[in-house]
């Protein structure tokens, strides 16, 4: 395969170029990867509502309380 790696200032490879004919041998091979060419870069990422009710309500409120008593200190602190 016939592949070109591009990369940053410091010659940490951050993307891979191969020849489309050879992209599309893949995608026929493997189906799969045809899910690819419609997805956007922000469509991977997860968004903070995927993550909705991942934690239990009682260690919400626990966070919620230590973040508020974390705040006051602070203020206290600063003034």
């Amino acid at each position: 395969m016939n592949v070109q790696y591009l990369s940053d200032a410091h010659g940490r490879h951050m993307a891979i170029v191969i020849p489309i004919e050879e992209w599309n041998s893949l995608t026929a091979k493997h189906e799969d990867l045809k899910m690819l060419e419609k997805q956007s870069p922000n469509d991977i990422r997860p968004k903070p509502s995927d993550f909705r009710g991942s934690i239990s309500k009682k260690t919400a409120d626990e966070l919620l309380r230590h973040t508020q008593q974390a705040r006051t200190e602070w203020e206290n602190t600063i003034s």
